[in-house]
């Protein structure tokens, strides 16, 4: 087989989706698969669809035409606003794009005029994750202006949290986001179909004690694909965590030399050493380094550490004798690892098959909390 590959594990994916949907069901919250971090692949995307996902979700206009070509007709949201130069393929590809940017939606209600189409537009609310959003005291005024573009819908409204800086929502602030789907509603007159409270980094709250109120869609990537709360990056219960697998192939084995002594030109760089492969018997080389994937994100194998990296080689210290030149090293990945190597390019990627078990779009039962082990 080729090397460097990512094996994904399909039946993972499903059941992981599988997992949310089921917890997330009973309080009226329905799953957005979004396939940002997999480039779009068609095949993982299936999965969450299969696994009870009832639309897909991407940040990269080529990503959702990477899975309306593989044939997926499912609603697709493109959730980072739109650029002023993609709006004719956003509105051609997308049944919805969320959006900050009066411009830009006003472009893909023109655009969507002239390809006979409504857009849906969700609005993404600034609260306190300081990336993309409009400001709370700003948003019926944008709202009103939607509600009289023709070629677009206001469709609802959402709010992004954990992302940049790295802080879990309150109950407070998803409170806040819900009170404001109410005001927008009654300054505008429609209904809001779509709440959407976050990312996986909302899965705690959601499936707290409290009250969801109106929040009725998350957008869930992280969680689904590696089984992992963002924030803590603690497994997430009942979640598989190794769906996906990078293996890189040995080109080099063998012990070097103690580096020569050499002059440097600026004094800061003696503080930069190698990590030391005291206690390993074998220094292996692999053919992947850092132009296929963030290496520090990569969990060592049983028996293995890291002991550093270039542009297109990683080494390792090993204590198992049987890996030798043309033996497969395996790696689990976080999720910006995760995110390099699926868009690496000479990484191949090699779904791995199973007959899906289809599960009805609405579970009804007893909502199960999240456990964090």
């Amino acid at each position: 087989m080729n090397c460097p590959r990512i094996e994904v594990d399909l039946s993972k994916i499903r059941r992981n989706t599988q997992t949310v949907a089921r917890r997330l069901g009973p309080r009226e919250i329905g799953v957005t698969g979004v396939t940002k971090a997999v480039c779009g692949h068609p095949a993982i995307a299936q999965a969450m669809l299969d696994g009870g996902a009832f639309g897909l979700a991407d940040a990269r206009i080529n990503n959702v035409q990477r899975l309306r070509q593989a044939g997926i007709t499912c609603p697709v949201t493109l959730i980072r606003t739109p650029m002023l130069s993609q709006v004719d393929e956003v509105v051609q590809l997308c049944e919805a794009s969320y959006n900050t940017e009066i411009a830009v939606i006003a472009a893909l209600a023109s655009a969507a005029i002239r390809k006979d189409k409504v857009h849906g537009i969700i609005l993404m609310v600034e609260m306190g994750d300081q990336r993309d959003g409009i400001l709370p005291e700003n948003l019926a005024d944008i709202a009103r202006q939607v509600m009289k573009m023709p070629g677009a819908v206001l469709k609802g409204i959402g709010a992004n949290f954990a992302c940049l800086s790295r802080i879990a929502p309150t109950a407070s602030q998803m409170a806040s986001l819900y009170d404001l789907a109410n005001e927008i509603e009654g300054v505008c007159g429609p209904f809001l179909k779509t709440v959407s409270g976050g990312n996986s980094a909302n899965l705690p709250w959601a499936l707290g004690s409290q009250d969801t109120g109106r929040i009725n869609d998350l957008r869930l990537g992280e969680a689904i694909l590696l089984g992992v709360e963002p924030v803590s990056g603690d497994r997430i219960g009942g979640m598989h965590t190794d769906a996906f697998t990078l293996i890189a192939e040995v080109i080099e084995t063998g012990e070097k030399p103690a580096p020569f002594p050499i002059a440097l030109v600026d004094p800061t760089l003696a503080k930069l050493r190698i990590v030391p492969t005291n206690g390993v018997s074998t220094r292996l080389i692999l053919a992947m380094g850092h132009q296929d994937t963030d290496v520090l994100g990569l969990s060592m194998p049983e028996g293995c550490i890291m002991i550093g990296a270039t542009s297109d080689h990683l080494l390792i210290g090993a204590n198992r004798s049987t890996l030798r030149l043309g033996s497969e090293v395996r790696f689990q990945m976080n999720y910006k690892a995760l995110m390099h190597a699926m868009a690496a390019p000479d990484i191949e990627v090699k779904p791995l098959y199973d007959l899906p078990v289809k599960q009805p779009r609405q579970i009804q039962g007893k909502s199960e909390h999240l456990t964090l082990v």
